[in-house]
C-alpha cells in the first residue's frame, strides 16, 4: 500500500532514516530521529512524500519543482517496497533525478534496475563520500 504521507507519519519516517544512518559505516553520525523529524516537517508542504505500510516501513520524498528524489528509505529491504515507491514517483512525470552516495552500491544497483542512468560524480566533501547523480527519463 502506497499512500501520500501525513504529518502523523513524520516520526516513523524519521526513525527509518535514523536507523539507516546508524547502520551505515561510511557516513558521520547523523542528527538523530528528532532532528530528522524537524527537517521533514519543515519541508513537508514543499514535497511529495509517499509512504508504504501500516505501520510505515518505507518513505520517499520528491521535490516536485526540481523533479528530484530527495530520499528513499526502507525499514525492510528486498521486498519490492522501494520499487513501488519509485514507481509512484514516476507517475505523471517524464524525468526524475537523484543522488546516491558512491559507497551505497546496493542503492546504485537498485536505481540502475529502475531505469536510472549515472550522469555525473561529485567529489567527497565535509567528511561524506563522493556522490553519484542519476537520472531517469521516460
Amino acid at each position: 500500500m502506497i499512500r501520500r504521507a501525513t504529518r502523523d507519519d513524520i516520526p516513523a519516517c524519521a526513525r527509518i532514516i535514523a536507523d539507516w544512518e546508524a547502520e551505515t559505516d561510511y557516513l558521520p553520525d547523523g542528527p538523530g530521529a528528532d532532528k530528522i523529524a524537524a527537517i521533514i516537517d519543515d519541508a513537508f508542504d514543499a514535497r511529495e512524500i509517499w509512504v508504504s505500510g501500516d505501520p510505515v516501513d518505507g518513505y520517499l520524498s520528491v521535490d516536485p519543482e526540481k523533479n528530484k528524489i530527495g530520499g528513499l528509505y526502507l525499514a525492510r529491504r528486498g521486498q519490492g517496497l522501494g520499487k513501488a515507491l519509485v514507481d509512484r514517483a514516476k507517475q505523471d512525470r517524464d524525468f526524475l533525478w537523484l543522488t546516491v552516495f558512491a559507497p551505497n552500491t546496493r542503492a546504485f544497483a537498485f536505481y540502475r534496475r529502475e531505469g536510472f542512468s549515472l550522469t555525473s560524480r561529485l567529489p567527497a566533501s565535509d567528511g561524506e563520500p563522493a556522490v553519484l547523480r542519476m537520472e531517469w527519463q521516460r
